[in-house]
Protein backbone atom coordinates (compact mmCIF):
# COMPACT_ATOMS: atom_id res chain seq x y z
CA UNK A 1 0.00 0.00 0.00
CA UNK A 2 1.52 3.86 -1.03
CA UNK A 3 2.48 5.36 1.91
CA UNK A 4 -0.15 8.63 2.81
CA UNK A 5 1.15 12.14 0.70
CA UNK A 6 2.45 15.21 2.14
CA UNK A 7 -0.05 17.99 0.66
CA UNK A 8 1.20 21.49 0.41
CA UNK A 9 -0.80 24.63 0.46
CA UNK A 10 -1.05 27.87 -1.79
CA UNK A 11 2.78 28.79 -1.29
CA UNK A 12 2.64 32.14 -2.00
CA UNK A 13 0.89 32.10 1.49
CA UNK A 14 2.30 32.29 4.77
CA UNK A 15 0.76 29.24 5.70
CA UNK A 16 2.78 26.14 8.08
CA UNK A 17 3.06 22.76 5.88
CA UNK A 18 2.49 19.39 8.07
CA UNK A 19 3.72 16.16 6.73
CA UNK A 20 1.51 13.61 7.24
CA UNK A 21 3.67 10.71 7.49
CA UNK A 22 5.83 11.60 9.40
CA UNK A 23 4.23 14.68 11.21
CA UNK A 24 7.17 17.20 11.06
CA UNK A 25 6.45 21.19 10.83
CA UNK A 26 7.94 23.20 8.09
CA UNK A 27 6.91 27.04 9.39
CA UNK A 28 6.94 29.87 7.33
CA UNK A 29 7.39 31.34 3.79
CA UNK A 30 8.65 35.13 2.46
CA UNK A 31 6.51 38.03 4.40
CA UNK A 32 4.14 39.39 2.67
CA UNK A 33 4.91 43.14 1.51
CA UNK A 34 4.57 45.81 4.20
CA UNK A 35 4.92 43.49 7.04
CA UNK A 36 8.22 43.37 9.26
CA UNK A 37 10.29 40.89 10.45
CA UNK A 38 10.66 41.01 14.47
CA UNK A 39 13.45 38.59 14.56
CA UNK A 40 15.88 40.95 12.27
CA UNK A 41 18.91 42.14 13.78
CA UNK A 42 19.15 46.01 13.96
CA UNK A 43 22.94 46.15 13.01
CA UNK A 44 24.75 43.57 10.81
CA UNK A 45 23.53 39.95 9.20
CA UNK A 46 22.36 37.19 10.41
CA UNK A 47 20.44 34.22 9.84
CA UNK A 48 17.22 33.36 12.25
CA UNK A 49 14.35 31.14 11.88
CA UNK A 50 11.33 32.28 9.89
CA UNK A 51 8.85 31.61 13.22
CA UNK A 52 10.65 32.53 16.24
CA UNK A 53 12.08 30.20 18.24
CA UNK A 54 11.03 26.80 16.27
CA UNK A 55 14.49 26.16 15.00
CA UNK A 56 15.39 22.32 15.00
CA UNK A 57 18.37 20.88 13.35
CA UNK A 58 16.55 17.42 12.69
CA UNK A 59 13.57 18.80 10.41
CA UNK A 60 12.80 20.87 7.10
CA UNK A 61 11.82 24.57 8.33
CA UNK A 62 12.13 27.94 6.53
CA UNK A 63 14.49 31.01 7.44
CA UNK A 64 14.93 34.96 7.38
CA UNK A 65 18.08 36.63 6.56
CA UNK A 66 19.69 39.82 5.50
CA UNK A 67 22.89 38.57 4.09
CA UNK A 68 21.88 39.11 0.64
CA UNK A 69 22.56 42.93 1.44
CA UNK A 70 26.42 41.94 2.31
CA UNK A 71 28.98 43.50 -0.27
CA UNK A 72 30.63 39.97 -0.90
CA UNK A 73 26.93 38.62 -2.71
CA UNK A 74 26.89 40.99 -5.19
CA UNK A 75 27.01 40.34 -8.67
CA UNK A 76 30.85 42.36 -9.26
CA UNK A 77 31.97 40.42 -6.46
CA UNK A 78 30.73 36.95 -7.37
CA UNK A 79 32.26 38.07 -10.73
CA UNK A 80 35.59 37.89 -9.10
CA UNK A 81 35.48 35.46 -7.24
CA UNK A 82 34.32 33.22 -10.34
CA UNK A 83 37.81 34.78 -11.80
CA UNK A 84 39.64 32.92 -9.08
CA UNK A 85 37.69 29.66 -8.67
CA UNK A 86 37.69 29.00 -12.31
CA UNK A 87 41.33 28.37 -12.48
CA UNK A 88 41.37 25.47 -10.17
CA UNK A 89 38.44 23.88 -11.69
CA UNK A 90 35.53 25.36 -9.03
CA UNK A 91 33.17 26.96 -11.30
CA UNK A 92 30.57 24.16 -12.59
CA UNK A 93 28.78 24.60 -15.60
CA UNK A 94 25.16 22.99 -16.02
CA UNK A 95 24.85 20.17 -18.71
CA UNK A 96 22.69 21.47 -21.29
CA UNK A 97 18.86 20.28 -21.31
CA UNK A 98 19.06 19.51 -17.68
CA UNK A 99 15.46 18.88 -16.21
CA UNK A 100 14.77 18.43 -12.30
CA UNK A 101 14.78 14.90 -13.29
CA UNK A 102 17.77 14.50 -15.05
CA UNK A 103 20.97 13.23 -13.21
CA UNK A 104 22.89 16.28 -11.48
CA UNK A 105 25.83 16.70 -14.08
CA UNK A 106 28.00 19.32 -14.37
CA UNK A 107 31.21 19.82 -16.00
CA UNK A 108 33.93 22.27 -15.16
CA UNK A 109 34.14 24.54 -18.56
CA UNK A 110 31.65 26.07 -20.06
CA UNK A 111 29.59 23.92 -22.66
CA UNK A 112 29.43 26.52 -25.22
CA UNK A 113 33.44 27.07 -24.90
CA UNK A 114 33.22 30.70 -23.26
CA UNK A 115 35.41 32.35 -20.64
CA UNK A 116 34.18 32.72 -17.28
CA UNK A 117 34.14 36.80 -18.25
CA UNK A 118 32.00 36.43 -21.04
CA UNK A 119 30.13 33.89 -19.09
CA UNK A 120 29.01 36.89 -16.07
CA UNK A 121 28.86 39.61 -19.24
CA UNK A 122 26.34 37.53 -20.51
CA UNK A 123 24.90 36.16 -17.22
CA UNK A 124 20.81 37.42 -17.91
CA UNK A 125 20.46 35.43 -20.71
CA UNK A 126 17.75 33.00 -20.36
CA UNK A 127 18.67 29.85 -19.01
CA UNK A 128 22.52 31.20 -18.04
CA UNK A 129 23.95 28.53 -15.07
CA UNK A 130 26.96 28.54 -13.30
CA UNK A 131 27.50 27.38 -9.94
CA UNK A 132 30.87 28.34 -7.62
CA UNK A 133 31.98 25.56 -5.47
CA UNK A 134 33.56 25.08 -2.31
CA UNK A 135 34.07 29.31 -2.14
CA UNK A 136 35.56 28.47 1.50
CA UNK A 137 39.19 27.66 -0.44
CA UNK A 138 38.93 31.44 -1.15
CA UNK A 139 40.18 33.54 1.74
CA UNK A 140 37.98 36.78 2.20
CA UNK A 141 34.59 34.50 1.09
CA UNK A 142 36.11 31.82 4.13
CA UNK A 143 35.63 35.08 6.42
CA UNK A 144 31.77 35.06 4.67
CA UNK A 145 31.34 31.72 5.99
CA UNK A 146 32.64 31.78 9.62
CA UNK A 147 30.23 34.96 9.63
CA UNK A 148 27.59 33.22 8.45
CA UNK A 149 28.26 30.41 11.03
CA UNK A 150 28.35 33.16 13.97
CA UNK A 151 25.13 33.42 13.22
CA UNK A 152 23.91 30.01 12.93
CA UNK A 153 26.18 28.18 15.26
CA UNK A 154 23.87 29.20 17.90
CA UNK A 155 20.72 27.64 16.60
CA UNK A 156 22.68 23.91 15.59
CA UNK A 157 24.47 23.47 18.28
CA UNK A 158 21.74 22.48 21.22
CA UNK A 159 20.92 19.52 19.25
CA UNK A 160 24.14 19.02 17.10
CA UNK A 161 27.35 20.11 18.77
CA UNK A 162 30.64 19.99 16.81
CA UNK A 163 30.51 21.90 13.68
CA UNK A 164 33.41 21.15 11.27
CA UNK A 165 33.70 21.09 6.75
CA UNK A 166 32.17 24.23 6.96
CA UNK A 167 31.76 24.68 2.91
CA UNK A 168 29.92 27.55 0.64
CA UNK A 169 28.24 26.48 -2.77
CA UNK A 170 26.85 29.51 -4.90
CA UNK A 171 24.34 29.44 -7.83
CA UNK A 172 23.65 31.87 -10.27
CA UNK A 173 21.30 31.83 -12.90
CA UNK A 174 18.98 33.17 -15.23
CA UNK A 175 15.63 31.97 -15.69
CA UNK A 176 14.21 29.71 -17.16
CA UNK A 177 16.38 27.24 -14.74
CA UNK A 178 16.82 24.16 -12.52
CA UNK A 179 19.00 22.27 -10.06
CA UNK A 180 17.76 18.31 -10.38
CA UNK A 181 16.57 16.41 -7.65
CA UNK A 182 19.34 15.46 -5.18
CA UNK A 183 20.98 14.59 -1.89
CA UNK A 184 23.62 15.91 -0.33
CA UNK A 185 25.73 14.92 2.82
CA UNK A 186 25.82 17.81 5.04
CA UNK A 187 23.51 20.03 6.85
CA UNK A 188 22.47 22.70 4.08
CA UNK A 189 21.29 26.51 5.39
CA UNK A 190 20.04 27.72 2.01
CA UNK A 191 19.99 30.97 1.36
CA UNK A 192 18.39 33.20 -1.66
CA UNK A 193 20.13 36.30 -2.42
CA UNK A 194 18.80 37.71 -5.65
CA UNK A 195 15.81 37.16 -7.76
CA UNK A 196 13.18 34.14 -7.40
CA UNK A 197 13.09 30.11 -7.02
CA UNK A 198 10.85 27.70 -5.88
CA UNK A 199 12.89 25.01 -3.42
CA UNK A 200 11.14 22.01 -3.39
CA UNK A 201 12.91 19.87 -0.38
CA UNK A 202 11.70 16.25 0.84
CA UNK A 203 11.73 14.88 4.51
CA UNK A 204 15.40 13.37 5.31
CA UNK A 205 13.15 10.19 6.66
CA UNK A 206 11.08 9.74 3.27
CA UNK A 207 11.70 6.23 2.85
CA UNK A 208 9.25 6.53 -0.31
CA UNK A 209 11.25 9.08 -1.65
CA UNK A 210 14.55 7.91 -1.05
CA UNK A 211 15.32 4.09 0.29
CA UNK A 212 17.01 3.46 3.70
CA UNK A 213 19.50 1.49 1.57
CA UNK A 214 20.28 4.30 -0.98
CA UNK A 215 20.91 6.71 1.94
CA UNK A 216 23.49 4.41 3.32
CA UNK A 217 24.83 4.01 -0.60
CA UNK A 218 25.04 7.40 -0.68
CA UNK A 219 26.90 8.29 2.61
CA UNK A 220 29.18 5.58 2.29
CA UNK A 221 30.41 5.65 -1.57
CA UNK A 222 28.67 8.40 -2.75
CA UNK A 223 26.27 6.46 -4.95
CA UNK A 224 23.41 8.37 -6.68
CA UNK A 225 21.98 6.03 -8.92
CA UNK A 226 18.70 5.10 -7.58
CA UNK A 227 18.07 8.71 -6.17
CA UNK A 228 16.11 9.73 -9.04
CA UNK A 229 12.73 11.64 -9.26
CA UNK A 230 9.87 9.74 -9.71
CA UNK A 231 5.42 10.73 -10.37
CA UNK A 232 4.32 11.49 -7.46
CA UNK A 233 7.45 12.62 -5.64
CA UNK A 234 6.44 16.53 -5.68
CA UNK A 235 3.31 15.77 -4.06
CA UNK A 236 5.31 14.35 -0.70
CA UNK A 237 7.47 17.77 -0.69
CA UNK A 238 8.02 20.77 1.42
CA UNK A 239 7.28 23.57 -1.24
CA UNK A 240 8.93 27.46 -1.13
CA UNK A 241 8.30 30.24 -3.25
CA UNK A 242 11.50 32.54 -2.07
CA UNK A 243 13.15 35.87 -2.79
CA UNK A 244 16.25 37.58 -1.31
CA UNK A 245 16.43 37.36 2.16
CA UNK A 246 14.49 33.91 2.62
CA UNK A 247 15.89 30.72 3.20
CA UNK A 248 15.30 27.28 3.98
CA UNK A 249 16.95 24.57 6.29
CA UNK A 250 17.10 21.30 5.62
CA UNK A 251 19.18 18.45 7.29
CA UNK A 252 21.50 15.98 5.52
CA UNK A 253 20.20 13.67 3.04
CA UNK A 254 17.05 15.62 2.80
CA UNK A 255 16.49 15.56 -0.86
CA UNK A 256 15.80 18.91 -3.02
CA UNK A 257 15.63 20.73 -6.21
CA UNK A 258 14.67 24.13 -7.54
CA UNK A 259 13.94 25.96 -10.57
CA UNK A 260 13.65 29.76 -11.38
CA UNK A 261 10.48 30.45 -13.66
CA UNK A 262 11.15 33.83 -15.76
CA UNK A 263 7.90 35.68 -14.40
CA UNK A 264 9.56 37.76 -12.08
CA UNK A 265 12.54 38.88 -14.45
CA UNK A 266 13.09 42.05 -15.77
CA UNK A 267 15.51 44.14 -18.01
CA UNK A 268 18.35 44.77 -15.23
CA UNK A 269 16.96 42.53 -12.79
CA UNK A 270 16.89 38.81 -14.06
CA UNK A 271 19.68 37.18 -12.23
CA UNK A 272 19.17 34.34 -9.39
CA UNK A 273 21.96 34.08 -6.56
CA UNK A 274 21.93 31.71 -3.51
CA UNK A 275 24.03 30.05 -1.48
CA UNK A 276 24.29 26.82 0.57
CA UNK A 277 25.75 27.30 3.77
CA UNK A 278 26.67 23.46 4.59
CA UNK A 279 28.60 21.82 7.35
CA UNK A 280 29.01 18.34 9.19
CA UNK A 281 28.44 17.83 13.17
CA UNK A 282 29.40 15.63 15.67
CA UNK A 283 25.74 13.78 15.31
CA UNK A 284 26.46 13.08 11.35
CA UNK A 285 29.88 11.93 11.82
CA UNK A 286 28.43 9.42 14.18
CA UNK A 287 25.86 8.66 11.76
CA UNK A 288 27.94 8.57 9.02
CA UNK A 289 29.60 5.14 10.61
CA UNK A 290 26.00 3.90 11.88
CA UNK A 291 25.55 4.13 8.16
CA UNK A 292 28.75 2.14 6.97
CA UNK A 293 27.95 -0.72 9.50
CA UNK A 294 23.97 -0.91 8.04
CA UNK A 295 25.29 -1.52 4.82
CA UNK A 296 27.22 -4.44 5.43
CA UNK A 297 24.68 -5.72 7.89
CA UNK A 298 22.23 -5.43 4.81
CA UNK A 299 24.63 -7.62 2.71
CA UNK A 300 24.26 -10.31 5.28
CA UNK A 301 20.56 -9.99 5.14
CA UNK A 302 19.67 -7.69 8.11
CA UNK A 303 17.38 -4.85 7.87
CA UNK A 304 18.95 -2.96 10.46
CA UNK A 305 17.32 0.43 12.22
CA UNK A 306 18.53 3.45 10.59
CA UNK A 307 20.27 6.07 12.28
CA UNK A 308 18.41 8.56 14.84
CA UNK A 309 15.64 5.54 15.17
CA UNK A 310 17.12 4.16 18.33
CA UNK A 311 19.70 6.24 20.17
CA UNK A 312 21.17 3.12 22.80
CA UNK A 313 21.27 1.16 19.31
CA UNK A 314 23.10 4.13 17.22
CA UNK A 315 25.07 3.70 20.67
CA UNK A 316 26.52 0.44 20.16
CA UNK A 317 26.70 0.60 16.15
CA UNK A 318 29.07 3.34 16.14
CA UNK A 319 32.50 2.00 17.22
CA UNK A 320 31.76 -1.39 14.99
CA UNK A 321 31.05 0.65 12.12
CA UNK A 322 33.90 3.01 12.98
CA UNK A 323 36.34 -0.40 13.34
CA UNK A 324 34.69 -1.39 10.33
CA UNK A 325 35.46 1.78 8.30
CA UNK A 326 39.26 1.83 9.54
CA UNK A 327 39.59 -2.32 8.55
CA UNK A 328 38.22 -1.00 5.04
CA UNK A 329 41.08 1.86 4.71
CA UNK A 330 43.87 -0.24 6.01
CA UNK A 331 43.27 -3.80 4.19
CA UNK A 332 41.09 -2.22 1.52
CA UNK A 333 42.00 1.14 0.65
CA UNK A 334 38.77 2.02 0.89
CA UNK A 335 38.71 6.30 1.13
CA UNK A 336 35.45 7.50 3.32
CA UNK A 337 33.68 10.64 2.12
CA UNK A 338 33.99 14.21 4.16
CA UNK A 339 31.96 14.01 6.95
CA UNK A 340 33.38 10.76 8.75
Amino acid sequence: MQPPLLYCADVHQPVTFMSASHGSLVAGLPLEAGTTDPAKPASGHAVWPKQEGSFSSSRVQALRHNFHEHPLMQLPALAELAKDLYQTGQCRFITPGSTQATPFAHAAKDPAGRTIEDVFARIEEPGSWVALYNVETHPVYRRFLDEVVGSIRPLVEPEEPGMFSVGGFIFISAPPSVTPFHIDRENNFWLQMRGRKTMNVWDPTDRYVVSAEDRDNFIAHGTLENVQLKEGFRERSHEFDVGPGDGVYFPSTSPHMTRSDPGWAVPGDGVCVSIGVVFHTEVTRRRAYVHSLNLALRKLGFSPREPGQSEWMDRLKYPVGRALVWAKKTFRGYKPRVGF
